[in-house]
């Protein structure tokens, strides 16, 4: 039985690192293959498509607070994502610890 799980634990480290070098490679393609595009929000890029359609456009409302920077917009951005990631993943893992605890108690 051990060594089931030594190949267990192999194959599980060589899935791990080919889906890690594949989340690099998506990371940084975009990097290496379109250096003169513009990473903005969509946001922004719809304020710009509805501007050119309608010079005399208006926003209906505007931010209570702006981020002094692109950099410090996108860090929040990516810090609500990470957190909105943090709790989905603790409530699957909740869930799961859940089922396997009630399936032990039978």
């Amino acid at each position: 039985m051990n060594t089931h799980k030594k190949t267990t634990n192999k194959s599980m480290f060589k899935k791990n690192l080919i889906l890690s070098i594949l989340v690099v490679l998506i990371a940084i393609g975009p990097l290496i293959f379109a250096k003169e595009a513009k990473f903005e929000g969509s946001d922004d890029q719809a304020e710009d498509a509805i501007t050119q359609v309608d010079k005399n456009y208006k926003p209906w409302f505007s931010p209570i607070w702006e981020p002094p920077s692109g950099e410090i917009e996108s860090l929040l951005f990516a810090l609500q994502a990470a957190i909105g990631a943090g709790i989905i993943g603790y409530y699957f893992g909740y869930a799961k610890g859940k089922k396997k605890t009630h399936e032990s108690e039978k």
